[in-house]
């Protein structure tokens, strides 16, 4: 058990990624000087350090074309290997933008001459990828101020049906398996990076390089997947306390409801007559007085139209017309005593 620490890093076959704080981890340098080729602390994509790789017009430090500030390992990759390459670049905001070769990353045969195997560079406002005799075999546009990461995976081989690549850029596979030619007959290759480009161009270039790893399997340079976490089961709101119930007290038992009867009808009201000073109508068969008529009394006697004889009408000979009514009837009856 203690030893599979060791076995899961294997395939690992060289790291630069300047975690040693210096320039140790390659063969070589090509610099005119040495803050040409610095390692900084900030930008990094990774760990500690980043190499800040610097060009001005007139670096030329191998007295070949081309200016440059690189840094050599000699990988030897072999005819026949294959391997898995990752590292990450950034340009600087103030990176030249001209129509003319950057390198950053190239592949380089052993012989003095010639354009490299495989080589990654920038011209005008597109990163390139180039194999030998198959050209651009992918591009991009360039972005600065950002880390670009790279995955390449190569046979390396001088035979077109044998050698091959590969390319990931970001994390997304941009280039599938292409058959290409990916060295020169009867020669290695090895690697270089920092930046050469054309000698006509004046600005002054900045390119960073981190974490540059060498492996024979693609789990060493591909970030581990971390298994998805298992969801989370919402169980639901938890239930609600109910309402605490409000004692309202006792209930009260309602009034009885007391029956009045059936409603009676009002008494009729007793028309007390015509006010003080009108004409009384006593009615027919009743005796001006209020006193029922006496089955000895002759007919009241009529006036010369026949009409019942009442008196006077003002409200003075009311009483008089009474009396007098009553003398008269006393009078009738005294001559029909002299008749008889």
């Amino acid at each position: 058990m203690c030893l599979l620490p060791g076995l899961a890093a294997a395939d690992i076959v060289w790291r630069g990624d300047f975690e040693t704080g210096d320039r140790s981890q390659f063969s070589t340098t090509q610099m005119v000087s040495a803050d040409r080729l610095q390692l900084v602390t900030s930008p990094v994509a990774e760990g500690k350090y980043a190499l800040k790789a610097t060009v001005k017009q007139g670096d030329d430090p191998i007295n070949s074309s081309g200016n440059r500030n690189e840094l050599v390992y000699l990988s030897r990759e072999k005819v026949g290997s294959e391997y898995w390459y990752r590292w990450k670049v950034m340009f600087a905001n103030d990176f030249p933008s001209v129509d003319a070769w950057q390198l950053f990353t190239q592949w380089h045969h052993d012989g003095c001459c010639g354009s490299p195997p495989v080589e990654f560079f920038v011209k005008g406002e597109v990163i390139r990828m180039t194999v030998n005799d198959s050209g651009t075999v992918w591009s991009t546009p360039l972005k600065r101020g950002v880390w670009h990461e790279f995955v390449f995976h190569a046979k390396w081989s001088p035979d077109p049906a044998v050698g091959f690549v590969e390319l990931w850029h970001n994390g997304k596979q941009v280039l599938s398996k292409k058959k290409a030619k990916t060295m020169y007959a009867g020669q290695s290759s090895y690697l270089k990076l920092g930046l050469y480009r054309d000698d006509s161009i004046k600005p002054v270039g900045v390119v960073y390089h981190d974490g540059f790893i060498q492996a024979t399997s693609r789990d060493d340079v591909f970030p581990v997947v971390q298994p998805e976490p298992e969801p989370v089961v919402d169980a639901g709101t938890p239930p609600q306390e109910p309402d605490p119930v409000v004692d309202a007290g006792s209930p009260v038992e309602p009034e009885p409801v007391v029956d009045a009867g059936t409603p009676q009808e009002p008494e009729p009201e007793v028309d007390a007559g015509t006010p003080t000073g009108g004409t009384v109508d006593p009615g027919p068969g009743t005796v001006p007085g209020g006193s029922q008529p006496d089955s000895a009394v002759k007919p009241l006697p009529l006036d010369e139209e026949g009409e019942l004889y009442r008196g006077g009408c003002s409200a003075s000979g009311g009483s008089l017309a009474v009396f007098s009514l009553l003398g008269l009837l006393g009078l009738m009856g005294s001559r029909r005593r002299r008749r008889s």
